[in-house]
């Protein structure tokens, strides 16, 4: 989706720029250059009395205060708890339409917005975390009256120059003096949809467990192959195999039928059984060589990344 790149609309009357060209319009056309001040929408913030804010002036915020993602009375400062000091640094207020004024050409005054403000980092002493950012439960459910910190935009990214540790359970008690008496996980919950969440493979374990399966297939090739060499033998037999006639012990001549069809059958198995064979016993160990072992090209495990 693209959009405009310098957007004027919502301005208040006498500084709104549109396709008219006269002195006003050109001049606010022409700022903002070389990350020079710009005149564009933002709206007033309806700021508390217990709230010091720091506006940047191009719709970007630092807002000091307690716990309130939306309106005055909503979080734990909207309850008058204590011990519940927040700090919510918002870009893009009202995006993607932000305004400074209404229809009537009115000041526009705002809350902050957890669903449409462009991106925020919001940190809180005391919140409800996942309820903030209207965040599926997943296997760890919901954080409800502790601290806490979110981090939302269109893209987030974070960067370890040399790593990155998502650590949980670092400490014996949590933020309100509650013993943390088990270990907390990390959910990874793409499109906020946490029907189908399963538990991390633990990739040596995986190896591990395909390795011994891959030896348990190899054997069972080998108990097939021995099969194959005995069903050959007992092949030859009956292919020469001749009875003695009650004529003076005289041998019968062998079965024809007998003897086309077990010379058929061995030269079947030994071309076709055998070989098959062979080749799947090479198959195996040339899919161990790519995908369990660390010089293969389709190693299975991570190199870089890990996971308890």
């Amino acid at each position: 989706m693209t959009r405009k790149v310098r957007n004027f609309e919502g301005l208040s009357r006498g500084v709104k720029t549109s396709a008219s060209g006269d002195a006003e319009n050109i001049k606010y056309a022409k700022e903002g250059a070389f990350n020079a001040a710009v005149r564009e929408p933002v709206p007033d913030y309806n700021a508390s009395e217990a709230e010091k804010v720091i506006q940047g002036g191009n719709n970007s915020w630092i807002v000091l205060g307690r716990d309130r993602p939306n309106s005055l009375s909503s979080g734990y400062g909207g309850l008058g708890h204590t011990q519940s000091g927040a700090i919510d640094i918002v870009v893009g207020r009202m995006a993607p339409e932000p305004r400074e004024v209404d229809e009537n050409g009115e000041k526009l005054v705002v809350d902050s917005n957890f669903y449409t403000d462009a991106a925020r980092i919001y940190i809180s002493q005391k919140t409800d975390i996942d309820e903030n950012f209207a965040l599926a439960k997943g296997s760890l459910g919901n954080s409800n009256g502790k601290s806490g910190i979110g981090i939302k935009a269109d893209h987030v990214r974070m960067v370890g120059r040399e790593g990155i540790k998502l650590v949980t359970r670092t400490d014996l008690q949590n933020s309100i003096g509650g013993d943390v008496r088990s270990v907390g996980g990390i959910d990874l919950i793409a499109g906020n949809d946490d029907e189908d969440l399963q538990p991390f493979v633990k990739g040596t374990n995986m190896v591990e467990a395909m390795d011994q399966l891959v030896f348990h297939v190899s054997k069972l090739n080998g108990i097939v192959d021995s099969l194959l060499m005995v069903q050959m033998q007992f092949n030859q037999i009956l292919t020469s195999h001749f009875h003695h006639s009650p004529f003076f012990g005289i041998p019968t001549s062998p079965s024809i039928p007998v003897v086309q069809g077990g010379a058929q059958t061995m030269l079947k198995h030994f071309k076709d059984t055998k070989r098959s064979l062979m080749t799947h016993k090479a198959n195996l160990e040339f899919y161990k060589a790519s995908y369990l072992t660390v010089s293969g090209d389709k190693w299975i495990l991570s190199r870089y990344n890990n996971v308890n």
